[in-house]
């Protein structure tokens, strides 16, 4: 049963491969301190990229995120949480009030990122990527708590709408699968 979800894996990234994966890796980025940086040192890790927000419905989801990575973390799976406030206007603190709050509401301990657009005119480069019409899963970003599963070689497998929990069989499927694909 569980050579189904590898099978889907390998296959979503031969037939879905982005145009460059060492492009993911090198897309300049802010950490939540402010301080550049980029995906490279997570080159060779399983990603769970998440638009988050503090003030949404699906706020909650930082703990399934935090489960999943804490269970995970020593395989290769690293969650990688990008603030953004288009939707609602529902991250407006600072990078400091969203570290704040994460770490004294949630625990966080994965990896966050400066706020940024995922949508839209100023959309960041990482968003493009994942999205753009070139992309494995292109279209807009359609809310808060938005996942992009990629796999280790920097392909994206796997797109999640808000309403998957981190903790959903779904996304455990496809995220233990892509750990097992070598």
């Amino acid at each position: 049963m569980k050579l189904l979800p590898i099978l889907a894996v390998l296959l979503a990234s031969v037939l879905h491969p982005i145009a460059k994966a060492g492009d993911l890796f090198e897309i300049p980025l802010k950490d939540i301190d402010g301080k550049d940086t980029t995906l490279a040192p997570y080159r060779g890790k399983v990603l769970l990229i998440v638009n988050v927000a503090s003030a949404c419905g699906f706020t909650k989801q930082y703990t399934g995120l935090e489960s999943v990575f804490k269970k995970y973390q020593a395989q290769g799976l690293v969650v990688l949480g990008f603030p953004c406030n288009q939707f609602g206007h529902q991250e407006s603190g600072t990078n400091e009030q969203i570290k704040a709050f994460c770490s004294s509401k949630f625990h966080v301990t994965f990896p966050m990122f400066d706020k940024i657009d995922v949508n839209g005119e100023n959309q960041h480069p990482l968003y493009a990527l994942l999205t753009g019409k070139d992309a494995t899963f292109p279209g807009k970003i359609g809310w808060n708590f938005g996942k992009f599963l990629i796999g280790r070689d920097g392909n994206i497998l796997h797109r999640f709408n808000s309403e998957v929990a981190p903790e959903s069989h779904e996304l455990i499927a496809a995220v233990e699968a892509a750990l097992a694909a070598k």
